[in-house]
């Protein structure tokens, strides 16, 4: 039996409906990743499933008893009580023991402040804080926004165990990847349901657009014709088919009832002259915070053309490591260089570069109605277009906008002016997958340099050249590739310190073994460990002896002679090596 059946959900705001019709059910235990272009209605379906608002028309009917939680997209910045109050609400010192394995898988001190935190952190205490209802379903909305790469694959292993079902919105193919069980493909108002992986799902839904596209074709051409016939002189029309005038009637309400698929941002990037071969170059740079090593010192060389992905847990210098790059920092030590001819342009995670109190129309345009596009005039709202703003939201407010619109614009404001060096920090967050794809095309397109600083694994392997890791302590690895090979490589300095502390303690064990066996010197062995100093000194002897018998010159007449002395000496030799072998190994025995 289901634990949710929705059905035939319809829900207007004015202009095409932004859910006509749609239903589908969750099954227990099931990964369901809702998937859709920025604005079709994802969030809005989710706060109907949770009774958060209501639809024009529909139901959704729930198991009796159904729990269910939601995690929102966006952060709250201010909520009042620690991280313990806030996870368990009003609940009852008592039900906590049964519990507090919950709050021990945040990694967070459950008396901080729900204030203190960072935005990751944040994400955590409210996840906690959606596992502790104890729901039978989870919708998580895009859950791995502001997550470090380790804490989304904490957010893997944990939801990979749940005992519940998970419906989420997410646009992190990776995560999306390890998953989901079945996708929900939510597309002009209608769901279509894939029961495959996320990857069978791609391939299938190329073929069923490039289907629809065939199908239109086919249509609008026997719609031209019909519009054809229909327009014949006054003889065609006393005779026409009143059965085919009427197919035509349907045949034209049928064209304008058409939704067309939502057309793809057209993004270019302007580009300014090529830069100097050199972009920047770090020696020995090292940057300490409030006196607490945050950059260990690293040296590297960035080169005109080269794609770097920096990775790092939240609160490890990322943002720092941009800066020093950029030379907008001074290092605490070691020397950075920048290259010559440099026109960079910054995307900020913080999107401060836009402003609220403005429309987009002035945020790109700046009071002008043109800007310049690789020499070209292109007028301000048609470059909003090609970002899928019309004309409309185009001459509307910032606040208006969601997350993914946020960013889209941040991207058309970057992409507006000259460029041979792209900063990206974090530009992934709430873009949709097409967006994403596109972007990933441009970079891969473009002739300047890219910093990007991302916890998109996918996004890194399809666009990085080299990552730069920053790891424990502030310490920087540099890895040729993607995030992939990054992992890859992290994974095998990890085995091989893994291993050399196992020799080392293994040897160590092994000699304290030795030394606890034998702490003392047997009779036997003390009469010969006494014995052996007089040997050796008469050894010693006798090998000089030998030795100025070989300076006698009748002793090379003599080969006999020789060949005898010349053995005589090498066994002595020998065993006067043994003697002292034996001497220095009793002697640590001690007596």
């Amino acid at each position: 039996m289901a634990l949710l059946s929705v059905q035939n959900l319809k829900l207007t705001f004015g202009g095409p409906p932004l859910l006509d019709g749609v239903s589908f059910d969750v099954e227990p235990m099931e990964r369901i990743c809702l998937i859709g272009r920025n604005g079709e209605g994802k969030s809005t379906l989710f706060k109907i499933l949770s009774q958060e608002m209501a639809s024009d028309s529909g139901e959704v009917i729930s198991k009796t008893g159904l729990r269910m939680a939601r995690l929102i997209q966006e952060i709250p910045a201010h909520m009042d009580g620690t991280v313990r109050s806030i996870v368990f609400g009003n609940e009852e010192h008592e039900g906590y023991s049964a519990k507090e394995a919950i709050l021990g898988k945040t990694g967070i001190d459950p008396e901080l402040p729900y204030d203190s935190l960072s935005g990751g952190q944040k994400r955590r205490v409210l996840f906690a804080k959606a596992l502790a209802l104890e729901p039978d379903i989870l919708l998580l909305d895009e859950p791995t926004n502001h997550l470090d790469i380790p804490s989304i694959q904490w957010l893997e292993g944990i939801l990979s165990r749940y005992n519940g079902a998970i419906l989420f919105i997410s646009h992190d193919r990776a995560f999306v990847r390890r998953l989901a069980t079945r996708i929900l493909e939510l597309d002009r108002g209608q769901i279509r349901s894939w029961n495959c992986t996320y990857d069978q799902f791609v391939n299938y839904q190329m073929a069923q657009i490039e289907d629809e596209e065939r199908a239109n074709k086919l249509f609008d051409k026997r719609l031209a014709e019909e519009e054809v016939w229909i327009r014949k002189g006054i003889k065609a029309r006393r005779t026409r088919n009143e059965g085919r005038v009427r197919a035509l009637i349907r045949m034209r309400e049928e064209r304008k009832e058409r939704r067309s698929r939502t057309g793809q941002v057209s993004m270019q990037i302007t580009e300014a002259d090529r830069s100097g071969r050199l972009v920047a170059r770090l020696d020995n740079v090292s940057y300490s915070y409030e006196e607490n090593p945050l950059i260990q010192p690293f040296s590297t060389e960035i080169s005109r053309g080269d794609r770097i992905g920096i990775v790092g847990e939240n609160g490890s210098g990322k943002t720092t490591l941009l800066r020093l790059m950029l030379g907008e920092l001074t290092p605490i030590t070691g020397d950075v260089r920048l290259g010559t001819n440099l026109e960079i342009a910054y995307f900020d995670q913080m999107r401060n570069r836009l402003r609220e109190d403005k429309s987009l129309v002035e945020n790109i345009g700046d009071g002008q109605e043109y800007i310049e596009l690789q020499g070209k005039k292109k007028h301000v709202l048609s470059y909003l277009q090609d970002f899928l703003f019309s004309a409309d939201r185009a001459r509307g407010p910032i606040s208006a906008l969601s997350g993914g619109e946020k960013n889209r614009l941040l991207l058309a404001s970057l992409f507006s002016r000259p460029s041979n060096v792209l900063v990206l920090d974090e530009p992934t967050n709430d873009l949709d997958m097409e967006t994403l794809d596109l972007l990933a095309d441009l970079l891969g397109e473009y002739k300047g340099t890219v910093l990007v600083v991302s916890h998109d694994r996918a996004f890194l392997d399809s666009i990085a050249t080299t990552i730069i890791g920053i790891e424990e302590n502030g310490m920087i690895y540099e890895c040729v590739g993607g995030y992939s090979d990054y992992e890859k490589s992290k994974k095998r300095r990890e085995t091989e310190i893994t291993e050399n502390v196992s020799l080392k303690q293994s040897k160590e064990i092994s000699e304290n073994r030795i030394s606890t066996t034998k702490k003392k010197r047997s009779y036997k062995e003390e009469m010969e460990y006494n014995a052996l100093p007089d040997k050796i000194e008469q050894l010693e002897a006798e090998i000089e002896k030998l030795q100025i018998e070989l300076t006698d010159a009748s002793v090379y007449t003599n080969p006999e002679k020789l060949i005898k002395i010349q053995t005589e000496l090498a066994e002595k030799e020998s065993l006067l090596l043994k003697f002292y072998e034996r001497y220095e190994e009793l002697d640590s025995i001690g007596s």
